[in-house]
């Protein structure tokens, strides 16, 4: 393992993000235990993210930027260490997300990660058979993603979750129940319209998952789910093709009254 005084700052975010908060501290006079039981956290994981094997969180960020007087530096280099964790393929997909005004989305295997929790979303990607490294950084630039949310005007959000979801077992039962829970309290905010698929509805949704997003300028995009890769569409008529279906699939799915009783009915048979 690379250690922290080996870093190369030139060769990545990451690397200029770590060496920079290494020599701001040592600078400060403050050891390192000293500052991860400030930013609470322990210190062999600051110890992983000067090293630059972890990603940096934005609580860490903040506080480093109180402490060392630097502004919004450290936030600022957050922001841009969280963007290259995602594939470079979906990086303009997070930046379209960001600008959005309404996102429409049917997900027919998994929560989508806009609502995932950690522990959900650790699970899936497990399952993926990364590596821990990458496992870790793909959370959290997923946790990332889900700041849109906590803005004071965040996205409309509207989701159509297919029934399987709840039916296909992620993780353990423990992780399965925070997820359930996360999602009765997703829909219980206005700006979030959560609705069940119902297993009835047969094949409806055969298409696969896809995301529309509505921009407040410029016309809205898609984002289709294929193997190894999802697809942003931009041409008008798949936009207006999938506006389309997203309606038909609201239609046959269940209220956001009823669809709450079912998330409900699913936690429970986890006891």
């Amino acid at each position: 393992m690379t250690r922290a005084n080996e870093l190369d700052p030139t060769e990545s975010v990451l690397n200029f993000y770590a060496t920079d908060l290494r020599r701001k501290r040592e600078a400060s006079g403050i050891n390192q235990r000293t500052f991860a039981k400030m930013a609470l956290i322990a210190p062999s994981l600051l110890n992983k993210i000067e090293s630059a094997t972890r990603l940096p969180t934005k609580e860490l960020s903040v506080l480093a930027d109180v402490t060392f007087g630097t502004g919004e530096h450290f936030q600022n280099l957050w922001k841009l260490v969280i963007r290259y964790a995602y594939p470079a393929w979906f990086r303009p997909w997070v930046e379209l997300e960001e600008e959005a005004a309404a996102i429409r989305s049917l997900q027919l295997q998994l929560v989508p990660g806009l609502l995932q929790t950690e522990e959900y979303a650790r699970a899936v990607f497990a399952g993926a058979r990364l590596a821990v490294e990458e496992q870790e950084e793909r959370v959290a630039a997923r946790m990332a993603r889900q700041l849109i949310l906590q803005r004071d005007t965040p996205p409309e959000l509207w989701i159509v979750l297919d029934e399987y979801v709840l039916r296909r077992p992620v993780g353990s039962s423990r992780i399965m129940r925070a997820q359930f829970e996360r999602l009765i309290e997703a829909a219980s905010v206005p700006s979030t319209v959560l609705q069940i698929l119902p297993m009835s509805a047969g094949p409806a949704g055969s298409e696969g998952p896809f995301t529309v997003l509505t921009l407040d300028e410029g016309p809205g995009v898609v984002y289709a789910d294929s193997f190894r890769q999802g697809q942003i569409l931009t041409d008008p008529s798949d936009v207006k093709a999938a506006r389309r279906l997203y309606d038909l699939l609201m239609g046959l799915a269940l209220s956001p009254a009823a669809s709450i009783d079912v998330i409900a009915d699913a936690m429970k048979e986890l006891r």
